[in-house]
């Protein structure tokens, strides 16, 4: 079985919906809209292609964390597997594409964000402290 990652930048363009199963497993999703730019030299203006659509989906603390940290019309980065889904509802036909996210943080091309450690993480070691020192 491949294992295709991919990492893609765009605009969250539903509300983040979180669910938890009976089972006690967390679930966020939301649709991402990635549309391709590129700079014109002749007119000196950003001017935009496609725009491709996907469904990201969250598991377990990334889909609580993504359900309280990110919103629609946000920009964002998306890191995960991806899967493209033949279906037929038995009146159409269609693609559907998906990522199972591995990681979603907030776009910083685009504004500032300030992160918040989960409380019930621990707190960094003295090793990864001094790393992070250097």
């Amino acid at each position: 079985m491949s294992n295709d990652t991919i990492t893609i930048t765009g605009l969250v363009a539903t509300t983040p919906r979180l669910i938890t199963t009976g089972d006690g497993l967390t679930i966020s999703s939301f649709r991402l809209a990635s549309t391709q730019r590129r700079f014109d030299k002749d007119t000196e203006k950003w001017i935009d292609g496609e725009t491709n659509w996907f469904t990201v989906t969250c598991f377990r603390q990334l889909a609580a964390n993504v359900g309280r940290s990110i919103n629609k019309g946000e920009r964002v980065i998306v890191a995960g597997t991806l899967r493209i889904r033949e279906w037929d509802n038995g009146e159409k036909v269609g693609t559907t594409v998906e990522v199972e996210a591995d990681a979603v943080g907030h776009d910083l091309t685009w504004g500032l964000a300030t992160f918040v450690r989960n409380a019930d993480q621990a707190a960094p070691s003295n090793e990864e402290r001094e790393a992070v020192a250097k």
